[in-house]
């Protein structure tokens, strides 16, 4: 990792098992040789080694090999003989025993890569959909369950309103028929009292009305039965009916006068 611009390097016959992380950043490679190792896997990012044009694996452990290989664009050469390659990409590989060979699986396996490359992409793509579809359902799971809670609120809401509306109805029913049962007691207490006791000033008049009525009707009876007796028995003679009936004939005689003056006066207004 030092040596960032080295271009060629030969790591054969060294017994390695891995290779680190840093080992990626060598990416000016152009010819590098791991062959007769004990190496069972490359570095997941060995793609970045770009400019990589020949690479020698010949005799190590290697099953498969990253997805990332396929990024190795400029790749001319490849040996991966003698390794417990997985069948099917130890038969894209082929033999590498001359030069058209290597250059062969160089082609056959970035192909071979750059296709297990695009079938993962996809996968994660339609994994990516289908993780955003989930996404997408349980956001509209949840949209709906908080419209489903925001309808019972409601409707429970509404519910309540209209417990306290009867609850007030009642209460007030019950209001309007208790003050109506008291108003009703009143009036029928009431009643009777008005009844039995007339208003006090009519009663007085009428009273008096009538008693002045009886002394009137008292007094003309008696000045009745008094000239009655004055004339119709032995009283004449007496003083008393003498002035009685004196009294008698100075009222007659007055009111003979009053309509003899009124007949004269009745000539005169005519003529």
């Amino acid at each position: 990792a030092a040596l960032p611009k080295a271009t060629i390097l030969d790591l054969s016959c060294n017994n390695l098992i891995s290779l680190p992380s840093d080992f990626c950043s060598l990416m000016h490679l152009v010819k590098l040789d791991l062959s007769k190792n004990r190496l069972q896997q490359l570095p997941l990012d060995f793609g970045r080694l770009v400019n990589l044009q020949h690479l020698d694996l010949l005799n190590n452990r290697l099953v498969t090999l990253p997805v990332s290989f396929a990024q190795l664009k400029n790749l001319k050469w490849l040996d991966l003989k003698d390794n417990p390659l997985d069948p099917v990409l130890a038969k894209v590989a082929g033999d590498c025993l001359d030069e058209k060979q290597c250059k062969q699986a160089a082609v056959k396996v970035l192909q071979h890569m750059k296709a297990i490359q695009s079938e993962q992409d996809r996968q994660r793509q339609r994994k990516l959909q289908a993780e955003r579809e989930m996404e997408k359902k349980r956001e509209a799971e949840q949209r709906a369950k908080e419209a489903q809670e925001r309808e019972l609120r409601k409707r429970e809401k509404a519910e309540e309103k209209e417990r306290r509306r009867r609850e007030y109805d009642a209460q007030k029913a019950a209001k309007q028929e208790i003050e109506k049962k008291t108003k009703k007691e009143n009036v029928q207490t009431r009643k009777p009292a008005s009844s039995s006791r007339p208003p006090q000033p009519p009663r007085h008049k009428h009273s008096w009305s009538r008693s002045v009525l009886r002394v009137l009707l008292f007094v003309l009876l008696c000045v009745l039965c008094t000239l009655a007796a004055c004339k119709l028995t032995e009283l004449q003679h007496q003083p008393l009916c003498i002035s009685v009936n004196t009294l008698y004939e100075d009222v007659l005689a007055a009111l003979q006068n009053h309509k003899t003056l009124q007949n004269m006066l009745q000539q005169n207004s005519q003529q």
